[in-house]
């Protein structure tokens, strides 16, 4: 296995049928696929692991995704809109932590009223740090004139998953209505890289109905769209969502945290010089997840600095590890697990993604432009 995947990287194929066998290794077939990603990550982008810090600014959502514990069908969440200054007072924290990033995530919400919000945060934002901060926004489609309204107002990158590439599981895990057709996702992603943001996206690993065959779609399609940067973590069940009849049927939390692993590690191979978030959803399965998971390739974690208030209003998925824990507390911990896993946090360093760089500077032609599927 090992010489088969260094042939690959070699040869750059990364075909379907090579994904899924790598997707399917075992034992010592697996500590290679690891120990290779790991290599390549040291060589591309080093041990430095850059932080986001986390700022969940409402759990107010339009849509109803089938998986989603905020989404607009459940009426058991209490819903929430941060004010200005508690964001505010958040952004001022991260730089005072030396975080130097900052994620603002929300529900999908589309009206004048969201946007104008969005709009006089990041002027908040950055009145109030010095424009010191890199800002990643993450609150689903929204209109090209919107997009590009944030990102005047100084946002650098957006993350906007896009779950599952396949078209048919895609409608399987969403409601069958034009608010979650596939195609509006992919127009999205090609907006924002039209609009010049570092482009993120992901998905769920273990989904009710998924194959080895989905997942190693997905890993092609990112590629495929050229993507700076992937947020992808296992599928965690929430007792509150309609796939949640489906758990006796999943993996088990083992077997997902093993197959996340083995997708930031063939992502790693795949497209090297990127940034890979280590979820909060692989602490979720596993106590020390976000630590094997950047030993597996992953660079980036997102220390949740929202006030602890609102937390327990943001589950997205059941066992959401640090709910109770304040952001000084968050930090500490953070600290340590990053050594542990033999890496060290960037303190005061944006960590923008050096594939995007690469591309500004002429390094690494995008290799195919988005392209639209039929849903």
């Amino acid at each position: 296995m090992e010489r088969s995947i260094n042939h690959i990287v070699r040869e750059g194929t990364f075909s379907r049928e090579e994904i899924v066998q790598m997707l399917r290794s075992r034992g010592e077939e697996h500590a290679a696929l690891l120990a290779l990603a790991g290599e390549i990550k040291r060589e591309q982008v080093g041990n430095k692991v850059y932080l986001r810090g986390l700022v969940e600014y409402s759990n107010r959502c339009a849509k109803n995704c089938l998986y989603c514990g905020i989404r607009g069908g459940n009426r058991r969440v209490r819903r929430y809109t941060m004010d200005d200054e508690e964001v505010i007072e958040a952004a001022r924290y991260a730089r005072a932590a030396g975080y130097a990033s900052l994620v603002i995530q929300g529900g999908e919400i589309t009206s004048p009223a969201r946007s104008r919000a969005i709009t006089r945060l990041l002027h908040g934002i950055n009145e109030a740090t010095g424009g010191s901060l890199g800002i990643t926004l993450s609150l689903g489609e929204q209109s090209r004139r919107t997009l590009d309204e944030w990102k005047r107002a100084g946002a650098r990158r957006y993350l906007l998953r896009v779950e599952t590439s396949n078209p048919e599981l895609y409608a399987r895990v969403h409601p069958a209505n034009a608010r979650h057709g596939f195609k509006a996702r992919v127009d999205a992603l090609r907006c924002l890289r039209e609009l010049g943001y570092q482009v993120g996206t992901g998905c769920m690993i273990g989904l009710p109905f998924q194959t080895l065959d989905d997942l190693a779609g997905d890993l092609l399609f990112f590629r495929e769209i050229d993507a700076d940067m992937i947020g992808m973590g296992p599928y965690v069940e929430h007792d509150e969502t309609p796939l949640y009849r489906y758990r006796d049927a999943l993996p088990s939390p083992a077997e997902r945290l093993e197959l996340a692993l083995k997708m930031i590690a063939i992502l790693r191979v795949m497209m090297k010089d990127i940034n890979i978030v280590a979820a909060t959803a692989m602490q979720a399965l596993d106590k020390t997840g976000r630590e094997k998971a950047l030993k597996a390739g992953a660079n980036i974690v997102m220390p949740n600095i929202t006030p602890v208030k609102y937390r327990a209003g943001y589950l997205l998925y059941q066992n959401k590890p640090c709910v109770n824990e304040e952001a000084e507390q968050c930090k500490t911990c953070l600290d340590a697990r990053v050594r542990l896993a033999g890496d060290e946090i960037a303190y005061g360093e944006w960590g923008d993604s050096r594939h995007f760089a690469r591309k500004r500077e002429g390094d690494s032609p995008a290799r195919v432009l988005l392209t639209t599927r039929d849903t």
